[in-house]
């Protein structure tokens, strides 16, 4: 076989592209139901494509994915869920792709190890059967990077505006995007010492500066602006919002779990406690990559990381540090919001794996074959479908009109029977109690009736069980009414 030919043929930033096409086609292919998320933002470009883009942030804040949707939708004849799962495959393709094209620049003969380190790392991998926002804000991300990296090489005045329009495509995907204009300033600062590193720093800064001041003039002329996306992101990294409900978790779990002797140390130990949670969540996610960061003598690689690829580096701790005031505003954390600092780490990891495999070939090849079969179990799902969901919609579709109340504890029922999504989004307590029993017709709840709360609910209101759906899991909707 001629190696030599096929690696011409096809290099690393190809098989990346290519194979993650292909990987979020096998997931795609084997999906039943698009995400809740998913359901928002292509209800939402439903009505764009309908009544006109006005009507986008009236339904929702940052609706810029769902334009996007909408206005492919209106140029090609393509269905609004094909044209989701299109945009964001090619996004995550573009992602990989980008991300072995940085990692081979800098380290030598590393192509091939971080194309499979992109392609089958779970963390941002086991999305692909999914329609988020992410996927869009990852892409312009790791392009912002790559342009700042051969800008660095390069110089010149042109390279940086190009990495500010990455940054801004970003942000219209995730507005946390912006904070990447602190990591490369921060990386930039570094070099200030010398005339070529000031020369850079003001190259980068200028057009932000102008861009600050031509939008305090504007903001002056109208008398404010008000963008409540803006202001959720400003509010969380705020730092005394974090310290009060910092404080505020303190004193619950004082009252809880600790003892008078110790009511002192609980904003210590709660503080602690989500550090740690989030720095499991990143090590979980690395998958079988994590078997090499076991080794301590490969945490050089961190060394190799810091040096040649410090704007990565730089935003990777700038971005935990918001995770931090994330978990600690929001009282949450999900494996989605984490995924990005495994996105920035792809080469740290690609350059670890290296290490161990020449440390330990034998143990290396255990990890590869750990690593596809990681990258097949990201796509391929052999668990019960979701049918029951179907068959419940086709029902509703069917048996009720648009003008009935119906309470949907899962929005993509109502999706699916062609109701859009519910204006009114309320949680299950609030649509069980003694108020809500009188709003609603049906209530479509992904319980089973033999429940013994749902049983009581339903004897104390008069209802019965209409209709119940269920996978080969046993999965059940349950549909209810007077």
């Amino acid at each position: 076989m001629d190696y030599q030919n096929i690696t011409r043929r096809l290099p690393p930033t190809r098989l990346a592209f290519l194979g993650s096409l292909l990987l979020s086609f096998v997931a795609v292919y084997g999906t039943f139901l698009v995400g809740r998320d998913a359901v928002f933002y292509l209800d939402v470009a439903r009505q764009i494509s309908e009544e006109g883009p006005r009507v986008a942030f009236r339904v929702f804040n940052w609706p810029w994915f769902s334009l996007l949707l909408a206005g492919t939708h209106r140029l090609l004849p393509v269905p609004l869920e094909l044209t989701a799962y299109s945009w964001c495959a090619a996004f995550l393709a573009g992602t990989c792709a980008l991300l072995v094209a940085i990692t081979q620049r800098f380290v030598a003969g590393s192509g091939y190890w971080a194309c499979l380190v992109a392609l089958s790392i779970p963390a941002f991998n086991h999305f692909r059967y999914d329609i988020i926002r992410e996927f869009g804000f990852w892409f312009f991300c790791v392009l912002a990077f790559w342009l700042a990296l051969r800008w660095q090489e390069r110089g010149g005045w042109r390279s940086p505006i190009l990495v500010h329009l990455a940054i801004v495509g970003a942000a219209l995907f995730r507005l946390e995007a912006a904070f990447l204009l602190a990591a490369f300033a921060l990386w930039l600062a570094a070099e200030a010492n010398t005339a070529s590193g000031r020369l850079k720093l003001l190259q980068f800064n200028l057009l932000p500066l102008l861009a600050a001041g031509i939008g305090g003039v504007m903001l002056v002329s109208i008398g404010g602006f008000s963008q409540s996306r803006v202001d959720l992101f400003l509010s969380l990294i705020d730092p005394r919002n974090a310290m009060t409900q910092l404080d505020w978790m303190a004193g619950k779990f004082a009252d809880a779990a600790l003892g008078k002797a110790s009511a002192d140390d609980a904003r210590q130990i709660v503080f602690l406690g989500l550090l740690f949670t989030l720095v499991a969540k990143f090590l979980s996610g690395c998958g079988p990559f994590l078997i090499p960061l076991l080794y301590r003598a490969n945490w050089q690689a961190l060394g190799d990381y810091w040096r040649k690829l410090r704007p990565l580096a730089c935003a990777w701790l700038l971005y935990f540090g918001i995770l931090m005031f994330f978990f600690v505003n929001m009282h949450f954390i999900n494996g989605r919001y984490v995924s990005f600092l495994h996105v920035l780490s792809v080469p740290f990891l690609t350059m670890a794996l290296m290490r161990f495999a020449r440390q330990w070939p034998r143990l290396s090849k255990i990890v590869i074959t750990l690593a596809v079969l990681v990258m097949l179990g990201n796509v391929v799902s052999l668990g019960a479908k979701r049918t029951h969901f179907l068959e419940a919609s086709a029902w509703l579709s069917s048996h009720t009109s648009p003008a009935d109340a119906v309470y949907y504890e899962d929005i993509r029922i109502s999706y699916y029977a062609g109701r859009g999504v519910p204006e009114a989004l309320i949680s299950r307590d609030e649509a069980l109690s003694a108020y809500s029993a009188t709003r609603f017709r049906f209530f479509v709840l992904t319980t089973k009736a033999e429940d013994a709360r749902l049983q009581q609910w339903m004897a104390e209101n008069k209802k019965r069980m209409v209709q119940k759906f269920s996978n080969s899991k046993g999965d059940t909707v349950t549909i209810v009414g007077d």
